[in-house]
Formats: C-alpha cells, structure tokens, sequence
C-alpha cells in the first residue's frame, strides 16, 4: 500500500478550476431560469441577473491569467461581489415569484465555498 499522497496536476488553463467549472454552470443554469421570466423584465432583472453570474466565471477566467497572486487575489474579490450580486437576484426573481431559486442557489453556495477556498490557496502560496 503506498502511503504517497496523490496530488492534482496544476491547471493548465482556466478551464480545469473546478471553481471556475461550477461557476460556468451556474451562469449556464441561471440563463435558462431567466428565460422564463416575464418579457419586461428583459431589460431588467434577466439582463443583470446574467450579466453578474457571467461576470462570476469571467473574473475566475481572468485571474487565472494573472501573474501577481496579489492581482489574482484582487480579481477574485471582484468575483465575489459578483456572485453575492447573483445571489440577491435569486433572492428577488423567487419573491417575486418568477422562479424557485432553491437548486440555483444551493449551486451558488458551493461556488462560494470553492471560490473561498481558491482564494485562500493563492493567498497561502
């Protein structure tokens, strides 16, 4: 039995984080919810709900090009308010009753929770 432990390769592009996996997803879930929403709200809350859960995995895309951790770091935080922006726009199309955000929401927890945890890995290295 070997006690080695087994470690991930380093990503090679964004594309391989995880983080950046789930948040992909996320937005992807996001625009098919929003599709449903009423035709008024095309210019209003379906356009920033999409705009803020792209702009999620767009800012994890973007930091992973960076070559600071301190420019990663500062880029990922961007990503942060971004997804807490989405997380507020979940909140709003399910008290308005446009959607039940319960799956969209436990899926934007987790990228939370990933993308924390990326953060804090750059912050440690």
């Amino acid at each position: 039995m070997s006690t080695q432990k087994k470690y991930r390769e380093p990503a090679k592009s964004f594309r391989d984080l995880i983080v950046w996996q789930k948040a992909h997803q996320l937005a992807l879930a996001i625009y098919k919810a929003s599709s449903h929403f009423p035709k008024e709200e095309i210019f209003g809350l379906t356009s920033q709900i999409r705009r803020s859960s792209v702009s999620v995995a767009a800012n994890i895309a973007e930091a992973f090009k960076k070559r600071s951790n301190k420019d990663k770091v500062r880029i990922l935080n961007i990503s942060q308010g971004s997804l807490s922006e989405t997380e507020y726009f979940l909140m709003l199309a399910y008290d308005l009753q446009y959607t039940d955000t319960t799956t969209l929401k436990n899926d934007a927890d987790e990228v939370g929770r990933i993308l924390e945890g990326y953060i804090k890995s750059i912050k440690g290295s």
